[in-house]
């Protein structure tokens, strides 16, 4: 059974496979890369011949179908409107027609939004819950859990933080299921994006580019225009608004995200940003407080934790020796489109109203 996942991101598109227990392929490659050539990720799949399956990319997520039943109105449910301006996105765009194209075995999966088990009160004028990729990355947290306690998928419950170079999302998992989520659109700041804006902000805006959910995270309240992750946490005192705001926003996301979640086991960090051993250190002391802090056990020595999350699901897809996990993620019972919660007055009428 060979599968692969494959994690867009706003740095790298990441792929992690797998040919049974054997490692097929690790690999990392910028997303600008990606973008400008398209190809490239052909040129990686290709050599592997005979895959079963591929997971991803798939934005913000659909209800689970393969990529031979999607056309051009999956993709824009999958990706906000844009105008070229975010090279992740352009680059899932070509990418998505292009595995089309080539018939690859890719499947398409959902976001948080899209889940049945997260209670539709939770929805309520909600689109990021967590993007699909952040769902990949609970298959892995799941995957963990079960090795390491030797519990059912059904026994798993924690708290997911994902903490991204653009975005930091936190996701709650109850009984081996997604039951809440603060996406990186609608929590805390991220490093590079704002995260959840103030209505009486946006409102004043007369155009909004998707580019404005990459500027006045930390970098930006740092002041700084070429910080990095990793110079940020080297010296937090040096850019103490920048480092408060961004680990204090993750701490209030976990607080609020533990309301939903029961007794969860531990809080599972993930995420390039929280593999900086300061930035670990000073998450494992805040977030102690709601149970055992630590980072999700992953094979992947190079692509991040989304890609071999997205692996999982593809061999549980496939009745595989994760299916267990694939089924009480509910992934098969995903319904609905991201716009179909809005009630907003003004801006429902804005949103598609077609449902999958």
């Amino acid at each position: 059974m060979r599968t692969v996942g494959i994690d867009p991101g706003t740095m790298s598109f990441d792929f992690f496979g797998m040919d049974g227990d054997r490692v097929i392929i690790d690999r990392s490659v910028p997303s600008a890369e990606v973008a400008a050539r398209p190809e490239a990720i052909l040129d990686l799949l290709r050599p592997l011949a005979s895959l079963d399956a591929v997971v991803g990319p798939s934005g913000y997520g659909l209800p689970l179908k393969p990529i031979s039943e999607a056309g051009e109105e999956d993709l824009d449910l999958m990706l906000p409107v844009a105008h070229g301006d975010v090279s992740v996105n352009e680059g899932i765009k070509r990418v998505f027609r292009l595995m089309k194209a080539e018939r690859l075995p890719v499947w398409l999966t959902p976001g948080v939004i899209h889940l049945p088990t997260v209670p539709s009160y939770r929805k309520a004028n909600r689109l990021d819950m967590g993007t699909a990729d952040k769902v990949c990355c609970v298959a892995l947290g799941v995957r963990d859990q079960v090795r390491r306690l030797g519990i059912p998928a059904a026994g798993a419950s924690f708290i997911l933080v994902e903490v991204g170079y653009g975005f930091t999302a936190v996701i709650g998992v109850d009984e081996g299921r997604i039951v809440d989520g603060i996406g990186g659109t609608m929590g805390g700041p991220g490093f590079l994006s704002p995260g959840g804006m103030d209505a009486e902000l946006a409102i004043r805006f007369d155009r909004m580019p998707q580019s404005v959910l990459f500027t006045g995270g930390a970098r930006d309240l740092s002041g700084d225009p070429g910080l990095t992750p990793e110079r940020l946490a080297g010296d937090p005192v040096r850019h103490a608004d920048a480092w408060l705001a961004l680990v204090e926003g993750i701490e209030k996301d976990v607080a609020a995200v533990r309301v939903s979640v029961r007794a969860p086991r531990e809080i599972l960090l993930s995420g390039r940003l929280a593999r900086i051993p300061a930035m670990a250190a000073e998450l494992s002391s805040r977030l102690s407080r709601h149970g055992a802090v630590r980072h999700v056990a992953r094979e992947a020595g190079t692509a991040k934790e989304a890609a071999e999350g997205a692996q999982i699901i593809g061999e549980g897809l496939l009745g595989g020796r994760h299916a267990d996990i694939v089924e009480r993620l509910a992934l098969r019972e995903s319904r609905g489109t991201m716009y179909d919660h809005i009630k907003v007055d003004v801006v429902s009428n804005l949103f598609p109203r077609r449902k999958i």
